[in-house]
């Protein structure tokens, strides 16, 4: 039987020594509250999921998908809290 040389574990031990891999930093994709401070209803489709998040009017506020977060911070009248 033919052994690996330790390959998988120098893999998992420090993957950034290793060129392709990627890390991925969670903290990216953490979700945000978002208050909408308009007088109408509101409706935004989040770039990221294709979310469709409902506001129902000033001062309501709704959590959002961290991958969505970049799109919905760029309509106006929407603001993180």
């Amino acid at each position: 039987m033919s052994c690996c040389g330790n390959g998988r574990r120098v893999l998992t031990e420090n993957p950034q020594t290793h060129p392709g891999t990627v890390r991925v930093d969670r903290a990216m994709y953490s979700a945000a509250l978002f208050q909408y401070m308009g007088d109408s209803r509101l409706t935004v489709i989040g770039a990221g999921t294709k979310t469709a998040y409902q506001f129902n009017g000033r001062g309501s506020r709704v959590v959002v998908n961290g991958r969505d977060v970049a799109s919905l911070g760029a309509v106006p009248l929407l603001i993180r809290v």
